[in-house]
C-alpha cells in the first residue's frame, strides 16, 4: 500500500480508499468482515454519504469502534443551510461518531446548485459552522463537471475535491487535477471501474493509481473485493506501463461524455452509461453488472430509433453541454442485441 500527504490536511493517507456507496447490498456480516479486513491491511480512508440509503449507519455498527484508524468522508447532498445542518447531525449520529474528517457539499453539477450552495443561507454555511464547533475538520466539494469544478475550487472555498476518473473518463487530467495539485488539494479520484463497468479490474485500478491523485476510492462490498482492488496496488506503476494506461485512456475516452446528468431521456436510457461504456465495450467487453445494465436497458435502447419526438432534434443532445452525438451511440448499441 502507498501512503502520502494528503493535501494540506498533513495526514499519511492509503492510496486506496473504501467506497461505501454499495454496503447496503449485502448482508451486514458481509459489510463488517469486509470494512474490518480492509482495516487490518492498510486501507485507512472510508467514504459514504448521507444519500448512500443505510450506509453511514453500517459504518457506525461495523468499525465505529475503530474510529481513530481511518479518515472518515462523507456528504451532503443539501443545498441550503437548514437541511445540510440537519444532515450533518444525523450522519455523526449514525457513524456513532462526535466528527468527521472530511465532508463535502456533494454532487454539484450545475451553476445554480453550486450558487445556492454558497449562498449565505446555503449548505456551505452549515459546513463552516460544524467546522467551527469541531464536528468537521475539512471541507469538499465533488461533482461530475471537471471544467466547472476547477473554477469553484479556484476560489479557495475547498480543502478537497471528488472527481470521476478511469479508463474511459480521463478528463480531469486536463484542468481540475493540475489546479488542485497547485492549491494543495485533497485529491480523490472515484469510480476506477466506472459504476461496475470496467474490465480488466486490475488495469482499472492501476490507472487513476498511476496518475497524480492521494487516493481512489472502490466500492468494496467483501473480502475478496478489497483483495482484489489490493492486490492491484501492490506494484509501483512504471514509466512504461503507465503510458500504455494513458494511451488506452485517450482511446476509450473518444465518447467524451463526463455523466454530468445534463441530458434527459423521455425514454429514461441511462445515457451516460451507454455513452461510457460504448469504447470499451467494443475492446474489452463488460462485468457482469454492465452486461446486466444493458439487458434491463434493451427495451429503451431498441426504442430509440422509433421515438418521434427526437427523430428530427434529439431531445437529449439539445441539453448536452458538450454537443455530443449521443442518439447515435444509443442507436449503435442496439446493434449489440
Amino acid at each position: 500500500m502507498r501512503y502520502s500527504r494528503f493535501g494540506k490536511s498533513g495526514y499519511n493517507v492509503s492510496s486506496l480508499g473504501f467506497g461505501a456507496m454499495n454496503l447496503p447490498n449485502v448482508p451486514l456480516e458481509q459489510a463488517r468482515e469486509a470494512l474490518n479486513y480492509a482495516l487490518d491491511h492498510g486501507i485507512n480512508y472510508i467514504d459514504t454519504a448521507a444519500a448512500y440509503r443505510n450506509s453511514e449507519e453500517i459504518i457506525g455498527e461495523c468499525i465505529s469502534h475503530r474510529r481513530d484508524e481511518y479518515f472518515l468522508a462523507t456528504k451532503t447532498g443539501a443545498r441550503d443551510y437548514e437541511t445540510a445542518k440537519a444532515e450533518i447531525e444525523r450522519s455523526l449520529v449514525r457513524m456513532k461518531t462526535d466528527h468527521v474528517d472530511l465532508l463535502q457539499i456533494h454532487y454539484v453539477n450545475y451553476v445554480t446548485e453550486f450558487k445556492k450552495a454558497m449562498d449565505i443561507e446555503g449548505a456551505y454555511k452549515a459546513a463552516l459552522e460544524a467546522q467551527r464547533e469541531g464536528k468537521v475538520r475539512f471541507i469538499g466539494i465533488s461533482g461530475h463537471r471537471p471544467d466547472l469544478l476547477t473554477k469553484w475550487i479556484a476560489k479557495g472555498q475547498f480543502d478537497q475535491i471528488l472527481f470521476h476518473l478511469n479508463l474511459a473518463q480521463p478528463f480531469a487530467l486536463e484542468e481540475l487535477i493540475p489546479k488542485a495539485t497547485e492549491m494543495d488539494l485533497m485529491k480523490v479520484a472515484m469510480k476506477p471501474l466506472s459504476g461496475g463497468f470496467i474490465q480488466p479490474v486490475d488495469r482499472a485500478i492501476r490507472y487513476p493509481y498511476s496518475q497524480n491523485v492521494h487516493v481512489t476510492i472502490s466500492g468494496m462490498v467483501s473480502v475478496k473485493e478489497v483483495q482484489e482492488n489490493l492486490a492491484a496496488q501492490e506494484q509501483e506503476v512504471g514509466t512504461e506501463e503507465r503510458q500504455e494506461l494513458e494511451q488506452l485512456a485517450i482511446e476509450l475516452g473518444q465518447h467524451d461524455c463526463r455523466r454530468c446528468n445534463y441530458c434527459s431521456c423521455p425514454l429514461e436510457i441511462a445515457i451516460p452509461d451507454v455513452m461510457i461504456s460504448s469504447r470499451f465495450r467494443e475492446k474489452f467487453g463488460l462485468l457482469p453488472k454492465g452486461e446486466g445494465f444493458f439487458e434491463r436497458q434493451k427495451d429503451r435502447i431498441i426504442g430509440c430509433a422509433d421515438h418521434d419526438p427526437c427523430k428530427e432534434k434529439p431531445i437529449c443532445e439539445e441539453k448536452c453541454p458538450y454537443h455530443l452525438p449521443m442518439q447515435s451511440v444509443i442507436q449503435k448499441a442496439a446493434s449489440f442485441y
